[in-house]
């Protein structure tokens, strides 16, 4: 038998059987994680992605570092946002700060992985080569792992208000509806939800009647909707509420008058948007778009200047 097959064949055999024991870790591993999973039905929420659901049954060693006080900054804005975006229930602040720490692991793992399985088999030289691209692209895997919780989250609050926002000058019309047909505030507040499909205005209203529910008073349970989204027309909405309650006023003539400011507040927000779309699309149009329209116009030109001289 010739003596330099067998090294290629016994390097190939042991790659084989490492990958394979490797698979077989993994399997286990992530049986239990499924076991875990099924046991906490918070990680059955369909609001987190399967990124975060990965990472969750990892995070148990790191949550009491994340509680300690050092950290009580950054959990509680993890907290606000996680609030923001209506994923409380699926997710705490602390195990979001463990999951940031550990996607920066978890994406270099991937990448050392994907080395390790693209290497050819019984050969030393790889199929991902490391050059300075693939290094780049590497070193950009990783950090948009590093990166991805908090963008991802960011995201979610984002888009989740933006939503609240838009819906709301509609919730207000019903309500005023409501009222002035008769209704006290609680059962218009029912009667909307009950006619408005389940989106996240309809959450907060939830959340709302069920801490008066609970045994807070209607002023707290406003004041918590207020504190949670943070946006400035549903605070005032409520500020103007929780006044109206005070002071005995008419809710729907409050109600008429909180409409016409959300609307104005509305229409001013899309005359600034307009008005500064000229400029954000100047970059665009100056990098992108003028060359390649100047390329176009004057390339046979120069190209033929250059064939026939000048």
């Amino acid at each position: 038998m010739n003596p330099q097959g067998i090294i290629p064949n016994a390097a190939a055999l042991l790659w084989a059987l490492a990958a394979a024991g490797l698979a077989w870790a993994l399997i286990a591993k992530f049986r239990e994680y499924a076991a875990l999973a099924r046991a906490d039905a918070r990680r059955e929420e369909p609001g987190i992605p399967v990124f975060f659901r990965l990472l969750l049954p990892l995070t148990g060693r790191l949550l009491p570092l994340f509680r300690r006080p050092v950290f009580d900054g950054e959990r509680n804005a993890a907290e606000r946002r996680i609030v923001q975006a209506g994923i409380e229930a699926a997710i705490k602040p602390e195990e979001f700060l463990a999951i940031q720490a550990l996607a920066p692991v978890a994406g270099g793992t991937l990448l050392v992985l994907l080395y390790l399985v693209l290497l050819s088999a019984g050969s030393a030289k790889p199929l991902f080569p490391l050059s300075s691209t693939n290094t780049a692209m590497c070193l950009a895997l990783y950090l948009l792992a590093a990166v991805y919780p908090a963008a991802w989250l960011r995201r979610q609050a984002a888009d989740r208000l933006r939503a609240i926002v838009r819906a709301l000058p509609f919730v207000i019309d019903l309500l005023t509806l409501s009222v002035e047909a008769g209704l006290d505030f609680m059962a218009a507040i029912k009667n909307i939800m009950e006619r408005r499909p389940k989106d996240a205005i309809s959450g907060e209203l939830s959340r709302m009647l069920m801490e008066i529910q609970l045994g807070k008073t209607r002023r707290e349970a406003m004041r918590h909707l207020a504190d949670r989204v943070g946006q400035p027309e549903v605070v005032s909405l409520m500020t103007a509420l929780i006044q109206a309650d005070e002071m005995g006023v008419s809710l729907g003539a409050t109600l008429r008058i909180q409409s016409d400011q959300v609307r104005s507040r509305r229409f001013i927000r899309a005359e600034k948007m307009a008005n500064e779309a000229p400029v954000k699309i100047l970059f665009p149009l100056v990098v992108f778009i003028f060359p390649a329209v100047f390329m176009i116009l004057l390339g046979p030109i120069v190209m033929q200047l250059l064939k026939h001289g000048f």
